[in-house]
Parts: structure tokens; C-alpha cells; sequence
């Protein structure tokens, strides 16, 4: 029986450890950069908010993450880059701007924005340690993002991204 607690413990662990896993924790690939995200998480957040938030947007014909500047489009080699820029568009314009008056939804907006500022950090790391630039065509495609966010009024502009949040996570799914 001397065993027995040892067997519990290795047991516990490999349990735990699967668990982890198959949460929706992933290493994500952008480039030179490999970063570990709880997409998952993210996703319940957003999907909690979503209507909510897409609700709030009054110009549905407009877009600033989607076609024809569509990022599914942007080279491996660029992703590092651009992915970095985008975490840090959301970090620095979009979530500074989107408060409501419902409690709920502003913990989920904070709590998507703490896991971006997250994976921004280790992001600029990596793109430090690796010296990743941005290509031509993956530097366009983020002015053309910048100019359709700041053709909108500030609050307009950052719930319309906030409510564009799922075609971010899908790129990086794909991408991955």
C-alpha cells in the first residue's frame, strides 16, 4: 500500500496536465515567435459579450479587420509582426475605449484585455530577440486597419474592433 499514495499523485498530475491541454491552451506560431494563449478563454469572454458589444456598433457595412485587407492573407514570415501590432492596436485603442455601464460586461472586456497585454509582452520579446519586421505588404494592410479604425469616432471605432474580436482569433487559429 506504500504505493498507493505515489500512484495518486502521478495520477492527479497526468489528470491535471490533460486537462490543461485540452482547455484550449495553445502554442501559437507567428513567424519566428512561438507564444502560449488560452484561445478558449478568450473566446468564452468575447462570446459572452459579443452581443452585447456588436449591438453598440451603428456602421455595419463597415469593417476594419476584414476583406479586402483580409490578414489570412499575410505571409508567415510577417505574422510575428503584424501579430504584434494587432495585440498592441487592441491594448493601446480598443480596450481603452470600450466602457459600458453593465459591470459584467466591462470584468470580460478587462479580462480579454489583460490575456492581450499578456501575449503583447512576450510578443515584443520575441520580436526583439528574433528581429522580426514587418514586410511591405503586412505594413499596408495595418495602415489600412489604422485608417478604418480612426475614420470612426473613438467609441465607435473600439467596440466596432471589440465586436471584430472572433475574425482576430480565427486568423490566429489558422494561422497556427
Amino acid at each position: 500500500m506504500r504505493g498507493s499514495p505515489l500512484f495518486l499523485c502521478l495520477f492527479s498530475m497526468s489528470c491535471w496536465v490533460n486537462l490543461m491541454l485540452t482547455a484550449g491552451d495553445k502554442i501559437f506560431h507567428f513567424g519566428a515567435c512561438r507564444v502560449f494563449l488560452s484561445t478558449t478563454e478568450i473566446r468564452a469572454g468575447f462570446t459572452a459579450i459579443k452581443a452585447n458589444i456588436q449591438s453598440r456598433d451603428p456602421i455595419r457595412t463597415l469593417s476594419i479587420l476584414s476583406h479586402p485587407h483580409s490578414l489570412h492573407k499575410v505571409k508567415s514570415s510577417d505574422r510575428c509582426c503584424i501579430t504584434h501590432q494587432l495585440f498592441t492596436f487592441y491594448v493601446d485603442k480598443v480596450f481603452k475605449h470600450c466602457r459600458t455601464e453593465d459591470p459584467f460586461v466591462n470584468r470580460k472586456i478587462s479580462s480579454i484585455a489583460n490575456s492581450f497585454l499578456s501575449v503583447r509582452r512576450k510578443l515584443g520579446q520575441c520580436r526583439e530577440q528574433n528581429n522580426c519586421v514587418c514586410g511591405e505588404e503586412s505594413t499596408e494592410k495595418f495602415k489600412q486597419i489604422l485608417a478604418n479604425y480612426e475614420g470612426l469616432n473613438v467609441t465607435s471605432a473600439a467596440m466596432k474592433s471589440l465586436g471584430e474580436l472572433d475574425i482576430l482569433l480565427d486568423w490566429m487559429e489558422k494561422s497556427r
